[in-house]
């Protein structure tokens, strides 16, 4: 198996403070060092890199250096090493550090003396995988850890029901709460769904606030069914410090057969973000297309603001194909349709100079009907005056774009406030207890 795995200095740094817990040499041997010594092994003498033959009393380099061939091979070795009636466990993991190779190496002395009676096998076979479990455990939840789905679990191409399960507004629960309700939610979720899984099943903290689940041999029309129970148990859970926080899980899951666990994730991590676009729901491919469809329905609405068919004309066609469009041709009509919308307006693009009604008099109706608080407005206009830019932001606007406009900046400023409004919104319900 190609382990391959791919970390930064910084988490080889952090990694390394964790297994210095459970080992008693942690070393990392670069790949320019293991290269030479693959051509000569006495090298490792001559450049004075090596703590081998302090380490293990001797005076010749070792026969079998398992750091060597885990470089070659790139991939992970383990060997026991005697030393008189002592017993090492050495790991070497190849490994690529801000892409250079290299290989960590991990020495644990057994200290058990009894290893090497007549029942030493069964018993060696039992401390090896003590320190296994250590190695693949996730402290907090103790659910599997993302170095044994690197090792263990991203190549197999067993059938398998593959899900990702991604904690809705976790960010939020960590600013509002602090980061120790944030381990006590992840420990209560990695419960909540060990509760719904068989022995054979695999939960892995696949990221921060990712779980990634793989369920062997599950039949086709059953995975959704399991993914809901999964997600009606989250939404279930209670964290006794906070009674009110309610819990909600945005889930992908596909069915994979003729493709290894990586790919399948691929395509199980695109429903799950297609999931958090609802937040909250369980998106399997037999979804897709229905969401696909209730996507075109539900697209957030704006509102165009502007006297000039044609200036209308040209934004609609920027935003059109991922927002729904509302025109109004002047100020009074504007607001009549905010007052049959309200917050069904998710943003309005608001001309300045606009005949009977400019954009200054619907800003001033806007904050007396308390709209502006909720309905962000971005102000395009050909007046590039410092004092109306000034007015327009004192009265409340989100942004302000100058025509000529380039309509990849209108694009992404758009997207970007209707982005960040949704966001506050739902930080509002969640301090509120409304969701």
């Amino acid at each position: 198996m190609n382990t391959n795995v791919k970390m930064t200095r910084q988490e080889v740094e952090e990694e390394i403070k964790v297994l210095e817990k459970i080992f008693d040499v942690v070393r990392i041997l670069d790949g320019e060092f293991l290269s030479k010594m693959q051509e000569n092994p006495c090298v490792r003498v001559q450049l004075g890199m090596c703590k081998c033959y302090e380490f293990w009393k001797k005076n010749k380099p070792c026969e079998n250096c398992i750091s060597v061939k885990a470089y070659t091979e790139k991939r992970q070795k383990t060997k026991l090493e005697f030393l008189d009636t002592d017993i090492y466990l050495v790991i070497s993991r190849y490994m690529e550090i801000d892409d250079e190779p290299c290989v960590m190496e991990l020495v644990r002395y057994l200290a058990d003396d009894t290893l090497i009676d007549m029942d030493g096998r069964d018993k060696l076979v039992g401390k090896l995988k003590g320190y296994q479990d250590k190695l693949y455990r996730d402290p907090l939840t103790g659910i599997y850890n993302r170095r044994y789905f690197e090792d263990e679990i991203r190549d197999m191409q067993n059938p398998a029901g593959v899900a990702m399960i991604d904690l809705d507004d976790f960010k939020l629960y960590n600013d509002i709460y602090g980061h120790d309700m944030g381990d006590r939610v992840l420990k209560t979720v990695a419960d909540a769904i060990n509760h719904c899984i068989r022995k054979t099943d695999k939960l892995v903290r696949y990221g921060g606030d990712e779980f990634l689940l793989i369920l062997p041999n599950m039949v086709r029309g059953t995975l959704r069914g399991k993914l809901l129970q999964i997600q009606e148990a989250i939404q279930n859970a209670k964290i006794p410090e906070c009674s009110r926080l309610r819990l909600t899980a945005s889930i992908g899951g596909v069915l994979s057969e003729n493709e290894t666990i990586d790919e399948a994730i691929a395509r199980a991590d695109h429903l799950m973000y297609k999931a958090k676009d609802y937040k909250a729901i369980v998106v399997t491919e037999c979804d897709k297309k229905m969401l696909d469809d209730e996507e075109t329905k539900n697209k957030p609405r704006i509102m165009i603001v502007d006297d000039s068919e044609f200036n209308r004309e040209i934004l609609s066609e920027i935003l059109q194909e991922d927002y729904e469009i509302v025109e109004a041709e002047s100020g009074r009509e504007a607001l009549h349709k905010l007052g049959e919308y309200g917050l069904g307006i998710s943003l309005v693009l608001l001309d300045i100079i606009m005949p009977e009604m400019d954009g200054f008099e619907v800003l001033k109706h806007m904050t007396e009907e308390d709209w502006i608080s909720n309905v962000p407005v971005i102000m395009i206009s050909s007046e590039d005056s410092e004092n109306y830019i000034r007015r327009a932001y004192e009265m409340g606007v989100t942004d302000y774009i100058n025509r000529p406009f380039d309509a990849n900046i209108v694009y992404q400023r758009v997207s970007n406030t209707v982005k960040l409004y949704a966001k506050q919104r739902r930080l509002m319900a969640l301090v509120t207890g409304t969701v």
